[in-house]
């Protein structure tokens, strides 16, 4: 029989000249339009072979089956036609179906009509502050299923809607965001209208650091939708391995060294990466600002003649550097370099698992790191086979310069790379036969004064065959170098491979 909606279709594309074909994709949209179901796995949750040519509601209402045939009576009351939960739409069995799931799921709610939250632990009646407490909030999976769709609701225990807000869309109520947002500190705007990419990658991995996964490679593909990557799904890897393949493509796709920045234990993958995605949960260090007044009163002070070529110098060389990249999983990180001339071991407490020891580097201030490594104390009487660095990753975005190649480009050819530290310092001032590019002076001023302020540090430690490793520390290695006029310091810029 054919159906009333039909009928009109029909009737409308035969009486009208040119065919309107508008009604029809409106009409097929609407037939195959979805819904999506958000949860928290419990006990013997049917699967596909569960309910493959089967009525759902022929099915006993038993256990978490009651779930499903109330989630799929509640889709079809509200005229959708079509359900899909994870549970029973995947074949689990299937490897390439499930890989293939895995890399589409963000896309499957992002398309949906909507979204379906249901907060199992949520009793009825509950008052505000239950869906911040419920276990759905600290699953890894579940922050993409809510991120990803434009309209969700969000349901209690007794399938009543939550707080009893009848709005259509709950992402548009401002109670259940502020809610959301103090309980996952993900900012108000990203749970409305959450976009995709690599941006702000540090702040997405905090968001998952308190998340927890019942397989331990979840809590990395969970993230694949996040940032918009596809990575083949291994189950057995290990979580360090799943975790590492992100935040490697990460880094190799977008540059973005903020990935690096994370306090505990190094990963086996690459050492220069975490172990555990716990490890960003602490609020990421950020450069202090200066304001303009600040800025001024600071370039002033260093308009010297030699100063200024040396700071030009450095500009050019800095601007001119390759992005961070992954090879082989060995990162290759631009950096400026100090050599470490002094370790000392400082006594611990009894009982202490970390040990806790004294840096003293070539043009920073010293230091103190606490770690679980065993390091070779030396100075500068009793010298070390083994060479350490305290390095200032190198991140043109962090210090303003992701947008400034095309305006210094004209000075590339004004200033010749130096090919040591020891040979940058000019015997003396040859501005009149020179061109003077004041741009680029104000510019590497700036920098200069922008380099004089604390940084966050990484530990390394050379391996005999030249490569680094990173010493992973239990708390972020800050430190400033000891004086900004010094820029002969800053001047060792290198390309480091790190293990």
């Amino acid at each position: 029989m054919k159906s009333k909606e039909y009928k009109e279709i029909l009737s409308s594309s035969m009486t009208r000249a040119p065919l309107q074909t508008e009604p029809i994709e409106e009409a097929v949209a609407r037939y195959f339009s979805w819904v999506m179901l958000s949860h928290r796995w419990e006990n013997k949750e049917p699967l596909l072979h569960d309910i493959q040519d089967k009525v759902i509601y022929d099915l006993d209402p038993v256990g978490t089956m009651v779930k499903l045939q109330t989630f799929c009576k509640t889709v079809r009351d509200m005229g959708h036609r079509w359900a899909w939960s994870d549970t029973c739409c995947i074949d689990q069995n299937n490897h390439v179906e499930l890989q293939r799931s895995v890399n589409s799921m963000f896309v499957w709610y992002r398309h949906s009509a909507l979204t379906i939250i249901y907060l199992s632990d949520v009793p009825p009646s509950s008052k505000a502050g239950a869906l911040a407490n419920s276990t759905w909030n600290k699953r890894g999976w579940t922050i993409q299923e809510f991120l990803a769709p434009n309209v969700v609701l969000f349901y209690q225990a007794d399938w009543t809607l939550y707080l009893d807000d009848r709005s259509p869309n709950h992402k548009e109520s401002v109670g259940i965001m502020q809610e959301l947002e103090e309980a996952t500190g993900i900012d108000a705007e990203a749970l409305v209208a959450f976009r995709p990419g690599m941006s702000v990658a540090r702040e997405k991995l905090r968001w998952a650091s308190t998340r927890v996964t019942t397989l331990q490679e979840d809590i990395a593909y969970s993230l694949f939708g996040i940032f918009g990557v596809h990575l083949p799904v291994i189950y057995g890897e290990t979580k360090q391995n799943a975790l590492g393949r992100l935040l490697q493509e990460i880094v190799a796709q977008s540059g973005d060294i903020t990935a690096l920045d994370w306090v505990g234990r190094s990963s086996e993958f690459n050492s220069c990466l975490p172990a555990d995605i716990t490890s960003y949960n602490p609020p990421p260090y950020t450069l202090p600002s200066l304001s303009e007044d600040q800025m001024q009163t600071s370039i002033t002070s260093l308009r010297d003649a030699i100063l200024v070529k040396l700071a030009s110098t450095l500009y050019v060389r800095l601007d001119n550097l390759n992005t961070p990249r992954f090879a082989n999983r060995r990162l290759h990180l631009p950096c400026i370099t100090f050599p470490v001339t002094a370790i000392r071991r400082r006594r611990s407490q009894n009982g202490e698992s970390c040990l806790t020891y004294e840096i003293k580097t070539d043009g920073l201030q010293d230091i103190l790191i606490t770690t679980e490594d065993k390091l070779v104390q030396f100075s500068r009487a009793r010298s070390t086979r083994q060479p350490f660095l305290l390095v200032r990753p190198w991140n043109r975005y962090d210090l303003e310069l992701s947008d400034l190649s095309d305006e210094v480009q004209s000075a590339d050819d004004d200033w010749s790379e130096p090919e040591s530290p020891s040979n940058t310092l000019p015997s003396g001032c040859h501005a009149e036969d020179e061109p003077v590019n004041l741009e680029l002076q104000s510019l590497s001023l700036r920098l200069i004064v922008r380099l004089g302020q604390h940084f966050g540090a990484l530990l390394l430690a050379q391996q005999r065959g030249g490569e680094y490793k990173r010493i992973a520390s239990d708390h972020n290695i800050i430190t400033q170098v000891r004086d900004v006029t010094s820029i002969h310091d800053m001047m060792d810029i290198r390309t480091l491979e790190i293990l």
